[in-house]
Parts: structure tokens; C-alpha cells; sequence
């Protein structure tokens, strides 16, 4: 395995791994809050706690998604097209998502900032690492669109959504 595709495959298995961990952590606080409505006890903190493990699964999960093309797509109208038109609009869609996540990046930053000053009502966590998620979506995003672009323009791939090998 060339040392990029470790880089690639490393970058995946930890989207993978917080993607796992934050939709575990969902499942539990909603099982938490199931069995406590059904013997009586009401625990407010599964609420915010469920809400928070959402946005920590979609931020790794998005660009897992990007990935594996499981985000919106026009591949209908796209692959219809004759000669090398499919490949440079991939290539546009990549540098495009890739482009406006890296420019969305320090703006996310700061509406992280702003969390410092702020704490959840139920849990009391500063807000900061709750707005953290956006900026990690981005992250992922960004990262990902520039590894298409990446293999793109040096011919490792083709710019079709790759699969993960439990799909194939």
C-alpha cells in the first residue's frame, strides 16, 4: 500500500471510527430516555445529549458521504454527457465543494469562538465544542474534495464516489 493510500485509508477509518462513536453514543441517550419515560423517570440531559451526538454523526459522517457519493448528486445528467465532460464536472464539483468548505473554514472558526462564552442548559458544556461539529464538517468536507481532486489529476481515480469495501 503506497504511503498515500495509508494517509487516505487512516483519514477514513477515523471519520469511520467518530461517525461509529457519536451514532453510539445517539442510540444510547434515546434508549436512556425510552426506558425512563416507560418506568416514569424523565432525564432531561438525553434531550440536548441526543441532539449533540447528531451533529458530532453528521459532521464525520458528511464527508464519508462525499466520499462514497452518498450526498446529493447529478450523476444522472452528468454521466450522459459525451467525451471527458463527466470527468472535468466532477473535477469542478470537487474543487467547488472542496474551494467553499476551505473558505467557510475560519468563519466556522469563529462561530466556534463564540461558544467560549456559552453553556448548554442540560449538561452544562460550554458551547464551543457543540459549535465545534461545523467546523469539523467543513473539515471533512474539504479534506476529502481535495483527495478526489487529488487522484483526479494524478489518474488514481476517476473522480467516481468510491465505495466502502463492505459495499462491493
Amino acid at each position: 500500500m503506497r504511503r498515500a493510500d495509508k494517509i487516505i485509508h487512516l483519514i477514513t477509518r477515523l471519520a469511520q471510527c467518530g461517525a461509529g462513536l457519536s451514532f453510539a453514543l445517539l442510540i444510547l441517550a434515546v434508549l436512556v430516555q425510552i426506558t425512563g419515560r416507560l418506568i416514569g423517570f424523565s432525564a432531561v440531559w438525553t434531550e440536548e445529549l441526543t441532539r449533540y451526538a447528531l451533529l458530532f454523526t453528521v459532521s464525520f459522517g458528511a464527508g464519508l458521504a462525499f466520499r462514497s457519493g452518498d450526498l446529493v448528486n447529478v450523476d444522472v445528467v452528468c454521466e450522459f454527457l459525451p467525451g471527458r465532460a463527466p470527468w472535468v464536472l466532477r473535477l469542478v464539483a470537487a474543487l467547488s465543494t472542496g474551494g467553499l468548505a476551505l473558505y467557510l473554514l475560519p468563519h466556522a472558526w469563529r462561530y466556534v469562538s463564540i461558544g467560549k462564552m456559552q453553556t448548554s442548559p442540560a449538561l452544562g458544556v460550554r458551547m464551543d465544542y457543540i459549535h465545534f461539529t461545523v467546523w469539523l464538517l467543513l473539515l471533512f468536507l474539504a479534506v476529502f474534495a481535495a483527495l478526489r481532486v487529488l487522484g483526479m489529476l494524478t489518474g488514481a481515480e476517476d473522480g467516481k464516489p468510491v465505495k466502502p469495501e463492505e459495499d462491493l
